[in-house]
């Protein structure tokens, strides 16, 4: 996949959803008055009939249908009629044969009314309708559909958040003049030109200069890494302060940043739709009511009264319609998007129903580590003296004083350390960066230097083995450390890492509790991602992950059955957010890895995947008792509609029975739906 420009036009998704949002507002507004005709026949002085007979309000009622069933919703008979075609039974299946029938009978019921027995007319000698029922359930279930089309147009924003990182235009050294080209004119072994603060165009290497990068989209390491003439460099990553040369080496689809865009697209377009709960039901519910409505046929066929047929039809057709139940399209959407606010208020953002299904049953969870299980940016943990020189509170003032004039990530976070602890500003002069080593200048008139090893050694100052040994605890556990020294002697040093989160330990020993394997990916350095294992007792981890790596430890414990979720920050993390069953993004990351994502953590915190966790069972076990409600009512009706009763007292199912069977389904689903909005995540 070659680094193209970004497209102004709407993606495929993007028009889905906005047809279907057409359809859906069409829809709607037809919908709206059948239903309001439908339900004026339960008041018992109905004003409409005033105005018109019944049998009229029914011709309106079927001439706005029209739109609705063969405009609007039409696509959900075509996928009804390919189910049963491939008998493959799902929801669509029901609501087309559900809503077809109750359509077609009341058509018929309009046109032939004479045919009917006693029991299915009103006291004006009108066929009762179902207009209002079929309607409903079409618009219900498209409702559905737009809120899953509205999440799949955002999965191709991940990519488009990844090609705003590679830059548009280079600087190539021609016959020793600097000109502007395009990336795509950029070939293998020029020679380009990186500027300050630029992003680097292709994949190549340094061939003049020195200088720091930053490298966090790849590794996702907050701290720049110093980079000399040799050193490989990758596109959309940025330059330091520094300009270089560089020789391309990799170009177009080669570079790193296009094979992490094509990671992230395949990873996103292979993973599985979701198998919703009302597809299972329907694929045991559709064959058990339609062998029901035959037998009713075959019963009445034999053993019912003149006109036989016609009473054996017009049951048969009776169970399938009470069968359909109304509820069925709003039970899944109406659980989730209750769900889906209650995440809101408590800082988890979910983008659709497939994240809230996969999470209840994730048995397995990758975390990165820096920005997810750390704070994700430098900061200093400890200040040190050597000898009696210098006190630390002294230290941290010579070494506040000669960072204020850096601009190193690492020198902030000195500069910021200081300010909290309240450190005296010293005057210096003369202050120069040495690449790679550190920074020198001139404080009280003497020659102060700050950095590692080799800034000492260019410092001409004595770093003796003891002052060596006792910073070696501290790198053991992935810390940086820098060296103080004036006037040629070594004074003190400072300790910065990067701090692991409060709640971080809690929410992985809760997760750990709900037998969730926790493992973490980094690409840092194996003695700090092993310190901080060791720290979080978590069950495994894995030390300088590239991000194609990450991907394939994900695609390895899914081929193992296990059902994985991902929790990460940066750009590095983007192809394995999309590959995992559930992508989860910290708020406080990229918009990369946001994109990726199915579910963001406002704060960027891992409690958050604990509430997600508890709010996704929550949602899943109330979709379940949505289904509950939604079937009842009508799975009683059922023996009702197939003339239980008649032999009795003469009773066949009632039109009012019916419509009570899916008014209470629909409150009930309702009802039940809005309890979430209680819950405590």
């Amino acid at each position: 996949m070659d680094l193209v420009p970004m497209e102004a036009d709407a993606s495929a998704e993007e028009k889905t959803y906005n047809k279907l949002l057409k359809k859906f507002w069409m829809a709607s507004i037809f919908t709206l008055p059948i239903f309001l005709i439908a339900m004026s026949e339960m008041l018992t002085n109905n004003p409409l009939y005033d105005i018109l007979e019944q049998k009229q309000w029914n011709w309106i009622q079927f001439v706005l249908s029209i739109p609705v069933v063969f405009y609007a919703t039409w696509m959900f008979f075509e996928r009804a009629y390919r189910s049963i075609k491939t008998w493959n039974l799902n929801m669509f299946t029901l609501i087309g044969i559900g809503a077809g029938v109750a359509w077609l009978f009341s058509v018929f019921g309009m046109l032939f009314p004479n045919i009917f027995p006693a029991q299915f007319k009103t006291e004006s000698g009108a066929v009762h309708v179902y207009f209002e029922a079929a309607t409903v359930i079409l618009t219900l279930v498209l409702l559905g559909q737009l809120l899953e089309a509205r999440a799949h147009s955002k999965t191709n924003s991940a990519v488009k958040e990844l090609l705003k990182l590679a830059p548009n235009k280079a600087i190539k050294i021609v016959d020793g003049e600097e000109i502007e080209v395009s990336i795509d004119k950029i070939l293998l072994n020029d020679i380009l030109k990186v500027k300050p603060g630029d992003k680097i165009p292709v994949d190549g290497i340094i061939t003049e200069g020195e200088t720091t990068i930053d490298e966090s989209m790849i590794t996702g390491e907050p701290i720049p890494v110093n980079k000399a003439v040799d050193d490989n460099v990758s596109s959309g990553t940025i330059n330091g302060n520094q300009s270089f040369l560089m020789k391309a080496e990799k170009v177009g689809s080669d570079t790193l940043l296009s094979q992490i865009i094509h990671m992230v697209n395949d990873a996103s377009r292979s993973r599985a739709p979701i198998q919703n709960l009302a597809d299972k039901v329907s694929g045991y519910f559709v064959p058990i009511v339609v062998l029901i409505s035959l037998v009713t046929f075959a019963i009445w066929a034999i053993w019912g009264p003149e006109p036989v047929y016609v009473y054996a039809f017009v049951n048969a057709i009776a169970v399938l319609i009470i069968a359909c139940p109304c509820a069925l399209g709003l039970a899944t959407p109406m659980s989730v998007m209750v769900g889906v606010g209650k995440g809101a208020q408590n800082g988890v953002l979910i983008k659709n129903a497939e994240a809230l299904e996969k999470l209840d049953k994730v048995d397995t969870l990758i975390i990165d580590k820096t920005g997810t299980i750390t704070e994700g940016k430098p900061t200093v943990e400890t200040v040190g003296a050597f000898g009696d020189a210098l006190n630390e509170k002294e230290v941290l003032q010579y070494i506040v004083s000669l960072n204020t004039n850096s601009e190193h990530p690492l020198a902030e976070a000195t500069v910021k350390y200081g300010k909290e602890h309240h450190a005296e500003l010293l005057k210096s002069n003369n202050f120069s960066a040495v690449t790679g080593k550190g920074v020198e200048a001139t404080i009280n008139n003497k020659k102060v230097a700050l950095g590692n090893p080799k800034m000492m050694d260019y410092a001409k100052a004595d770093l003796t083995i003891a002052m060596q040994e006792e910073a070696k605890a501290y790198q053991k556990q992935g810390k940086t450390v820098s060296y103080l020294s004036i006037d040629k002697a070594v004074v003190g040093y400072v300790v910065i890492g990067d701090k692991i989160k409060e709640t971080s330990a809690k929410a992985i020993k809760v997760l750990q509790d709900k037998g969730i394997a926790v493992i973490m990916l980094t690409g840092d350095n194996h003695d700090t991602a092993q310190a901080v294992a060791t720290a979080l007792q978590l069950t495994g981890f894995k030390a300088s992950m590239l991000p194609e790596d990450k991907m394939k430890v994900v695609e390895k414990l899914q081929a193992q059955g296990k059902v994985v979720a991902m929790a990460g920050d940066g750009i590095n993390d983007a192809p394995a957010l999309a590959k995992s069953d559930v992508g989860i993004a910290m708020g406080t990351g990229t918009d990369v890895a946001i994109e990726s994502a199915m579910i963001t953590l406002v704060k960027g915190d891992l409690h958050g995947i604990v509430k997600a966790r508890n709010l996704s069972h929550a949602v899943m076990r109330n979709i379940k008792q949505n289904l509950f409600f939604a079937l009842i009512y009508n799975t009683l009706g059922v023996p009702i509609a197939a003339g239980v009763l008649f032999p009795f007292f003469g009773i066949l199912l009632s039109p009012m029975i019916a419509a009570l069977a899916m008014s209470f389904s629909s409150v009930s689903v309702i009802a039940n739906a809005l309890r979430l909005r209680t819950i405590k995540v």
